[in-house]
């Protein structure tokens, strides 16, 4: 399906945010997400649903001052 992920169209052989984010080489990363705009806590990434066209943010911490 496509996303567009983090403002970048992409084609994702994904049903879940947490397929998407597989297939995304991100694992098991310590990341904050968001679809259309709707934060999505980690324990949810699991049962969200993706429907073509969403948008998804991926957003890693960092260090720093």
């Amino acid at each position: 399906m496509r996303l567009i992920v983090n403002g970048s169209a992409l084609e994702v052989e994904a049903e879940t945010l947490g397929h998407a984010l597989d297939a995304l080489d991100y694992g098991d990363a310590k990341v904050a997400t968001a679809v259309n705009g709707a934060f999505v806590p980690a324990a949810a990434r699991a049962t969200k649903r993706l429907e073509d066209g969403d948008r998804i943010e991926i957003v890693a911490p960092r260090q720093g001052g």
